[in-house]
């Protein structure tokens, strides 16, 4: 007891761990949305070539985008944007977090919105076409709301890796929920309470938002 008083409540220790809580919910939402937005324009890029050979550049760029991210470690990502990209910059830490693990999230994004839009029935392409209406307002209007909406389950696998994920941003002095219990292991010198109970954290939050999600699958099937 006298442990676990040191790791929460002495010099009110539970306060860092609350701070970096709240700093990977901040990073997960907010690299979650850029993701997303990221994850939907590659996935028009792409699919523009592939139905109308446009923008030949782009979709070779946005492949290329996604080869990369996808073959390389976050951290190192996370690393190159922080001390290259960002290094003489005056923006937050928090956002500079949101920045890389957004487009690392965005690459993955763009393979779920693939995988969805194949997934919807071929015949309703043609069909927009025959009504008159551009491929544009077909994608719009028709593929990409099923497209989104069979996506969900995937998505919120990403938001669930995201959370864990964001544990690699102490690297570069982002204090998330990782790293506040690794600052409290060194003060305490003592690493069990402190990584147990991060651990835990991480445990409920993953398995609460499964649980959510799942609720909503059912939902959607109900409707």
């Amino acid at each position: 007891m006298t442990e676990l008083y040191k790791t929460l409540i002495y010099d009110q220790r539970y306060l860092l761990i609350l701070n970096g809580l709240k700093n990977t919910i901040i990073i997960t939402i907010g690299a979650l949305i850029i993701g997303i937005a990221i994850g939907i324009l590659i996935t028009i890029v792409q699919n523009n070539y592939k139905a109308n050979k446009k923008n030949k550049l782009l979709y070779y760029l946005a492949n290329l985008y996604v080869k990369i991210i996808r073959g390389t470690p976050v951290l190192l990502q996370l690393m190159i944007i922080y001390y290259i990209i960002f290094k003489s910059s005056d923006i937050s830490i928090i956002i500079i977090g949101i920045i890389a693990f957004g487009i690392n999230s965005g690459a993955y994004v763009s393979e779920i919105f693939r995988t969805g839009i194949e997934a919807v029935d071929k015949g309703q392409m043609e069909a927009g076409r025959s009504l008159g209406l551009k491929y544009r307002q077909i994608m719009n209007y028709i593929i990409l709301p099923q497209a989104f909406k069979i996506s969900l389950p995937a998505l919120g696998n990403e938001f669930v890796t995201l959370i864990k994920e964001t544990s690699v941003a102490g690297y570069i002095g982002i204090i998330e929920l990782t790293k506040s219990g690794d600052i409290i292991a060194s003060r305490t010198y003592n690493y069990f309470f402190p990584l147990i109970i991060t651990a835990l954290i991480y445990l409920v939050l993953t398995l609460g938002i499964t649980k959510l999600l799942k609720k909503l699958e059912k939902g959607d099937s109900n409707a």
